[in-house]
């Protein structure tokens, strides 16, 4: 059976072929188990905690694997809590592979995914909040994700939960009191101020949770969707926006069928780029038909919409793209294809573009930019942006919070209103993993890369 007591280790670097690579041991026998296999130039009783040493590893044989660094990190003064011993090896695929295998054959069990970031929030060295912007940070695409995840990893949402919590507390201490000592009865005055605190906490909450959309875009990335009749240049402005040749480019009708995805940052802000099948009348295949269906689906859950039509056509010969009204403020005009003129009848607010020498590409650039500043989503002055775990929690503690206090507003028995206030606190300390999140933590530990 796996056990938390056990000396895990595991490659902490990608696989492949690098300049080095990193292996890692953690538990109360990471140092017994690398002297089997480990040898410091100066000897493992002169080894001092955080000094790097010049280091062999050895097989079982007494064959050297490889020569390299070595570095120990003594409990509690570790990333896990642990003692932690890092070797910093030759970074080829095998001689990685041989130095692993001969320290599992020591004595250490190969660690699963997170298991070392999950030994760090079990041992106090960071709140789950943190150990959750572990993986935000590895997985960041854009500069704001990455802002993001280091606002998290230095405990932000954690301490907004604990100011929540110690605003809670007090009043549900007044309410327990109450129900201890019913002679003491609540007073108007009491109740307005008990009831203050209340809304203190769900404001804050409702401010929390409004970073929530922010979080999503900044974590999958916005999804922008490339729409259009055929032929106006969607695959080119993919092409042109990713900076190479990625989507099939011809002057035949309907040469997109499928949506062809791609991730890039604009201006900081990550970009999920759909490009999609054209949108045409009469005249589609059974294939294209389908392909046009897919571009539909993809209108309907597109956080940005990128229309682009021929600027060399008279207007009133092109096929717009009929949006629903709540979809309508998420659309950029494009006018591509300008360095062939503008035909008539173009509107003026339309960014124009020209897929075959890049001009205008700048300008959309700061048109997508301003999008999201307007739909308020870009980090600005606010370190947090809660996903949607957190997001769930919130929601719990703002409804449990509102429900205590209409139960306070209507007189109702303290019970109850202790009860919703309990209730509250225990999703707080869902947030930063206060309470038994034995099925949480699997599932956020779960995504997480091996050795990390």
């Amino acid at each position: 059976m796996i056990s938390d007591h056990d000396t895990i280790a595991a490659i902490s670097t990608a696989i492949g072929e690098a300049a080095l690579s990193v292996i890692r041991l953690s538990g109360s026998l990471a140092r017994q188990v690398a002297e089997t296999v480990i040898s410091p130039s100066v000897g493992w009783q002169k080894v001092v905690p955080r000094q790097l040493y010049r280091a062999q590893v050895k097989s079982s044989e007494g064959t050297t694997l490889d020569d390299g660094l070595m570095v120990f990190f003594q409990a509690p003064s570790s990333y896990t809590g642990e003692d932690l011993i890092e070797f910093h090896g030759h970074g080829g695929l095998l001689v990685t592979q041989k130095v692993y295998e001969a320290i599992l054959h020591a004595g250490a069990r190969a660690a699963g995914p997170g298991e070392f970031t999950q030994r760090a929030f079990l041992n106090s060295k960071m709140d789950l909040t943190q150990a959750e912007a572990v993986m935000d940070l590895i997985h960041a695409q854009s500069t704001l994700a990455m802002k993001a995840a280091q606002q998290q990893l230095s405990g932000a949402i954690g301490r907004e939960a604990l100011e929540l919590k110690q605003t809670l507390l007090p009043v549900l201490a007044h309410v327990e009191a109450y129900i201890d000592f019913p002679e003491e009865d609540i007073s108007p005055d009491t109740g307005t101020a008990l009831m203050a605190r209340m809304d203190e906490v769900i404001q804050r909450t409702h401010r929390l949770l409004d970073t929530a959309e922010q979080g999503r875009i900044l974590r999958q990335g916005a999804r922008t969707v490339i729409c259009g009749e055929p032929n106006v240049g969607k695959s080119s402005l993919l092409n042109l926006l990713l900076g190479f040749e990625r989507a099939i480019v011809s002057p035949l009708a309907g040469t997109t069928r499928d949506t062809l995805e791609e991730v890039i940052q604009v201006h900081g802000i990550p970009l999920r780029l759909v490009d999609t099948a054209g949108l045409r009348g009469d005249g589609a295949d059974g294939i294209e038909q389908m392909g046009m269906e897919r571009t539909r689906r993809e209108l309907d859950r597109a956080d940005l919409i990128l229309e682009v039509v021929d600027a060399s056509v008279p207007a009133h010969l092109a096929r717009r793209v009929n949006l629903p009204a709540d979809l309508e403020s998420r659309r950029i005009l494009l006018l591509n294809k300008m360095d062939l003129g503008r035909a008539v009848g173009w509107p003026v607010d339309g960014v124009c573009l020209s897929c075959q020498n890049g001009e205008g590409v700048e300008a959309l650039r700061d048109a997508i930019r301003k999008a999201f500043l307007e739909k308020g989503t870009l980090l600005g002055n606010h370190p947090l942006a809660i996903n949607a775990r957190h997001q769930r929690c919130f929601e719990k503690v703002g409804e449990r919070v509102l429900a205590a206090k209409h139960a306070l507003e209507k007189g109702l028995a303290p019970e109850y209103i202790a009860l919703d206030l309990r209730e509250a606190l225990q999703a707080i300390g869902e947030v930063v993993g206060m309470v038994d999140v034995e099925q949480v933590l699997d599932v956020i530990f779960s995504s997480f890369c091996i050795g990390k």
